[in-house]
């Protein structure tokens, strides 16, 4: 045990204790934000955790081996805190999360009681409450190849290695109409062809919804227009005039790589595997039985 956890050993055992429980919460886009059940506010990392926020963590239910720690945390919708417009634009997803008991009186005497991150929120009537998830939690997700016709990689990462920031694959330009917050129709996207941008990903990087990203259902011209279509509706709103990048779209198929993106070399999927008509397939009489492929 380190000399600041048999401190707090120490204060435990002395029957009088002056303790609290500290949280901080890290979004993807860098916010830090520090909560306390303390009356008093509390600093210590490089971090202020509030007090009075509304907030407050449920039993905390950890176990040894891979089981996933579970529990969950309360608290108020604050204009000074965690905000609707936040939460509904999906910037507390996936949310780094950290857990402390702490001696409010010498906040050097503390431990971690938890690590992980947010998962699912819900609120309603002015409450959110947030699943909280253990470090275990990824050991859950499935990992390894899967041997299928179309590439298993992700456009642009390293195992696609595709440089998205060379010309002709992404565009910055402002819609000057927005429909639902699904549908941008752009004046005009010169050098990119109808469909260029299906299957790929709209970022807005200015405005409420800054930070937002889509996935790219339809790419198509309507009279003068250039209309791009989600897939989903973005959880903040945009408008006219805030600036958005277009990525160029992937079908996952061997001909787009080696013709649209001319990254062949770097395909990821198997497009020779025969498929599931071969379990069905049989010789005939007047074709060629030569045991070649039944498919040339």
């Amino acid at each position: 045990m380190s000399a600041l956890g048999e401190a707090l050993q120490a204060h435990l055992d002395g029957g009088v204790t002056t303790l609290a429980r500290a949280w901080a919460i890290e979004r993807h886009d860098g916010v830090v934000l520090g909560f306390t059940d303390h009356d008093r506010s509390l600093d210590f990392d490089g971090i202020t955790f509030e007090a009075e926020t509304g907030m407050s963590a449920q039993s905390l239910s950890q176990t040894t081996g891979l089981s996933v720690d579970n529990s969950a945390a309360v608290g108020a919708v604050s204009s000074s805190a965690i905000t609707e417009e936040d939460i509904a634009a999906g910037r507390y997803d996936g949310a780094r999360l950290r857990i402390w008991l702490v001696n409010w009186a010498d906040v050097a005497q503390r431990v971690r009681l938890f690590s992980g991150s947010l998962g699912e929120l819900t609120r309603r009537g002015g409450v959110f409450e947030a699943e909280l998830r253990g470090l275990s939690e990824v050991l859950n997700r499935p990992v390894g190849r899967v041997y299928h016709m179309r590439c298993s990689a992700r456009l642009g990462d390293g195992s696609c290695a595709m440089d998205l920031g060379q010309p002709g694959y992404r565009a910055l330009a402002m819609p000057v109409k927005v429909e639902d917050r699904r549908r941008f129709r752009f004046v005009d996207l010169p050098g990119f062809a109808p469909r260029w941008f299906e299957h790929g990903r709209l970022e807005v990087l200015s405005g409420p919804a800054t930070g937002q990203t889509g996935m790219i259902r339809a790419d198509r011209i309507e009279r003068d227009e250039r209309v791009i279509e989600l897939w989903a509706e973005l959880r903040a709103p945009v408008g006219p005039g805030d600036e958005v990048r277009l990525t160029a779209g992937c079908d996952r198929s061997a001909e787009s790589c080696r013709l649209k993106f001319n990254n062949f070399m770097n395909f990821r999927g198997f497009p020779h595997i025969p498929g599931e008509d071969w379990l069905i397939s049989y010789p005939t009489q007047g074709s060629l039985n030569d045991g070649g492929s039944l498919f040339e």
